[in-house]
Order: structure tokens, then sequence, then C-alpha cells
């Protein structure tokens, strides 16, 4: 797309935008183009090994760890090399977090949360899902990319991230658990969430400026 607010026409960008190359920028190029279709071969060749080694009931995770929009092919097989499909070790939702490295520290004293950090655990599962994480947040529609906006003002993009991660797990553990299907919760969940609280709030602040409900009011 080309701003109207330049002062050249259509046809002088892109006439510009051909430019000229030298002989060695031409052979440059060839070069890279090359470097590049070989890794994407190398890549495809081990995506195939990567089939064919895997067990029937570690594709049937992988699939369906993919119901999870922002999760790929490559990064569900990530997923399921490192928690693999039995989830019988795990016997919460809580424990395979735990494991992971994706459960905030216990740090909580007379009501009060202070700052924790998050224990260490497998760095490749971990990356994965933050990279997942980061896909899902341009989602603007999704509950995670509200998830996010929620957690991220107060406490940060990072922590966001990772309590995005950390829900991402939770729901792959339910899935290869259970057997049930990904439902979106969607971007207004915590709104519904807090619907009631900010109800009472509102009314509240009127009655202090002196309005009264009405007698049999809901």
């Amino acid at each position: 797309m080309i701003s109207h607010n330049l002062k050249a026409t259509k046809e002088q960008i892109i006439d510009d935008l051909n430019g000229i190359m030298s002989d060695l920028q031409r052979k440059m190029m060839r070069v890279l183009l090359n470097y590049l279709d070989e890794l994407n071969r190398h890549i495809r060749e081990l995506d195939d090994d990567i089939d064919r080694f895997m067990k029937p009931e570690e594709k049937q995770a992988v699939e369906a760890v993919q119901d999870i929009p922002w999760i790929g092919k490559t990064s569900a097989q990530a997923i399921i090399s490192v928690i693999g499909t039995d989830m019988e070790r795990f016997p919460t939702d809580g424990n395979i977090a735990s494991w992971a490295g994706l459960c905030p520290g216990n740090n909580e004293s007379a009501n009060k949360r202070r700052p924790g950090k998050t224990r260490k655990g497998n760095v490749l599962l971990r990356d994965t899902l933050v990279v997942c994480a980061h896909s899902a947040v341009k989602n603007k529609n999704c509950y995670f990319s509200a998830q996010f906006a929620r957690i991220s003002v107060h406490r940060g993009k990072k922590r966001a991230y990772v309590a995005m991660a950390h829900s991402m797990l939770i729901a792959i553990y339910h899935i290869i658990r259970d057997g049930v299907v990904f439902k979106d919760l969607g971007a207004d969940y915590y709104n519904q969430f807090n619907r009631g609280r900010e109800i009472n709030v509102y009314l509240k602040k009127l009655k202090a400026l002196g309005w009264e409900a009405p007698v049999g009011a809901a």
C-alpha cells in the first residue's frame, strides 16, 4: 500500500524500487536463495523422520493439540515430545504446570501476594509455549489476548506471556487426558466474570451521591 501523502506517482515509486543490482549482488542473492532452499529441504526431511518415529498415540495427541489454533504441527510435536501422552503421572493440571516450570512459586502470606518467580522447568517446552502465546496475542478476539491485556498492565508483558503459556499447557493437559475439544472462552470472558462486581461498585457510587435503589429492585 502506498501512502497518499507521497508526492511521487505510483509509477515513479515502482520504477525506483526496481533499482540496479550489480553482478556481485546477483550472485550473493543466488547463493542465499540456494542456502534457504537447502535448509527448507533439511527441515522437510527431519519432519518426515519425526513422523516415522512417532507412535500412533503420539500422532493422535499432536493432532488433538492443534485444536488450539495458535499451536502448529511443529510446536505440537515439540510439546508432545516433552510431556508425552500418559497424563496419569500428573494427578492434576497444577502438577504438570509445576513440573514444566510454568507455575509461579508459592509466595503468599496473610492474603497478600508478593512477586514470585517461576520454577525451573523444561526449556524446550517453556519456549515453545511462549512462542505460541506470542501468536495468540495477535488475535484480539480470543481469551488468550484478553488474558495478556489484563495481566500485562500490572505485571508486565514477559509475565503475561508466561501466564498465557501456563493457560495453554493446562488446556493441552485436559485435551490429552480427558479427550476434550479445545473451546476458546472468548475475549469478553473477564468482562462477564467481573460484571457483578462492577455493578456493585457503580451502585455504591450512586448511593454515595444520594441515589437510592427503588424498593423491590433487583
